[in-house]
């Protein structure tokens, strides 16, 4: 009796967020798409070696189009998120994190983005992007990652 409740409860609760049109973007989300347009057009995210905080030359490639994205739209502002697998200390992966986080918004501002238009954070391994495989490397892979979030 309790699940059908529960099923029933969900089931409303998601209708109710697919239908809702009044937001400030309609069906596209508060941004007006700017966000789906973003990450289908520039992507959202780039991914790091195991233990690393270099840039890989398809991160770059990707930073590359986030920057040209970024300047077409100059009211724009982001937060780079590092994260990291789950796999060493707390206090290990917020560092790194961090430094994930800090190379990608070095190359960002390298090529043109404004200082002011950029901040980081580290989550480390805090907020896993998929659920932690148990020694998995293919989910560990989608946690060791910075992440562009508009602001």
């Amino acid at each position: 009796m309790r699940f059908g409740y529960f099923l029933a409860v969900a089931a409303g609760c998601c209708l109710l967020t697919a239908c809702d049109s009044s937001s400030e973007g309609g069906y596209f989300g508060e941004d007006g798409g700017m966000t789906a347009d973003f990450i289908a057009t520039a992507g959202d995210r780039v991914f790091f070696a195991f233990n690393r905080h270099r840039l890989t030359s398809d991160a770059r490639g990707t930073l590359d189009r986030q920057v040209a994205w970024l300047l077409a739209h100059p009211d724009k502002a982001i937060v780079v998120e590092g994260h990291c697998d789950e796999r060493g200390t707390r206090e290990y992966n917020l560092a790194l994190g961090e430094r994930r986080a800090h190379e990608a918004v070095s190359y960002l501002v390298s090529k043109g983005l404004s200082e002011s238009r950029v901040s980081a954070v580290s989550y480390g391994k805090d907020r896993p992007i998929e659920i932690p495989g148990a020694g998995k490397e293919e989910f560990w892979k989608q946690n060791r990652t910075a992440i562009v979030v508009l602001r």
